[in-house]
């Protein structure tokens, strides 16, 4: 973690081939910054980097009323990022005495003074003070000191790529075509811990995940997932919400009964990779009626899972 002001000295870092952006997902569009970056750094044999910041300028800039939650939290962005064979990052805190930078004193100390040779971001990329600089002046503040690339907007279905979308469509609950933008199956991370221990009274014994980061948590009901722990992935139901048939408590949580599975497992960390939703939550009149719902749950995910081996 880089504070400002930084402590680069001139010569400290060999030329560089950078990407800049915030990059919350890492989806497709980001990957395709990043990879330019390192293409461009190969072609010259200069070194790639990336250059981001953490937290999001809202948490900063905003009125602070409503608390940010990130499709990749910072250590899960910095391991993404990691396996696009970067051989740089950097990773900027995001303060108000960053923020008040001018554009051309931001290029100066954080660009210039980092040797780098070439910079590359999105088309909607922009910095300094009140987000003043944007790409069309990025070479003007560059003084000759470096090239740009700018990448144009990727879409999908006529649907910019961007982590807007993606949040968005998690929100409503459509992994899949998140996974479409992302380019890769939504994850969130965390710990067993301690529940009602209620499944098991009615053979459904669950996980009760406590995420750790501030993750975009998806719309509530219950998903078809994939439960890594110990090592492996396992298929398993995930129910989000509020157990409604049990209790009136306004605490989400988020619970996960794992397929063929009867090992005890508290305090474990494990992720969950978030594949597609199968129906709201709802409320039973009785355990029964709740029992038979889970037993239909069981079934769509185990169909979903057959048929999703089918096509690997």
């Amino acid at each position: 973690m880089i504070h400002h002001p930084h402590q680069f000295q001139k010569g400290e870092y060999p030329e560089l081939a950078i990407a800049l952006g915030f990059f919350d997902g890492v989806h497709i569009g980001h990957q395709k910054v990043i990879s330019t970056a390192t293409s461009i750094a190969k072609e010259n044999n200069w070194k790639s980097a990336v250059m981001t910041f953490d937290p999001h300028p809202s948490v900063v800039l905003g009125k602070g009323k409503k608390p940010v939650q990130y499709i990749t939290p910072l250590e899960d962005k910095i391991k993404f990022i990691n396996t696009l064979g970067v051989d740089y990052l950097f990773v900027i805190r995001f303060t108000s005495a960053f923020s008040s930078l001018e554009p051309e004193e931001f290029v100066n100390q954080y660009l210039i003074n980092l040797n780098v040779k070439h910079v590359i971001a999105g088309f909607d990329y922009s910095y300094g003070k009140f987000g003043k600089g944007n790409m069309e002046l990025l070479p003007k503040h560059s003084k000759g000191n470096f090239d740009v690339t700018t990448i144009s907007k990727l879409e999908k279905n006529n649907e910019k790529i961007s982590s807007t979308a993606i949040r968005q469509l998690i929100n409503n609950g459509d992994m899949q075509s998140a996974r479409k933008l992302l380019g890769r199956y939504y994850i969130t991370e965390g710990t067993v811990v301690n529940g009602d221990k209620r499944g098991r009274t009615i053979g459904f014994p669950t996980a009760n995940v406590a995420l750790e980061g501030d993750y975009l948590t998806p719309k509530g009901g219950i998903y078809s997932v994939k439960f890594f722990v110990s090592g492996k992935w396992e298929n398993g139901v995930c129910n989000v919400g509020y157990n409604p048939t049990f209790t009136d408590r306004k605490q989400l949580s988020i619970e996960v009964f794992i397929l063929d599975y009867n090992q005890y497992i508290y305090g474990e960390k494990v992720a969950i990779e978030w594949h597609e939703r199968i129906r709201d939550e709802l409320k039973f009149e009785n355990v029964d009626d709740l029992i038979a719902e889970m037993n239909k749950d069981v079934e769509t995910a185990r169909d979903y899972f057959k048929k999703l081996d089918k096509e690997t």
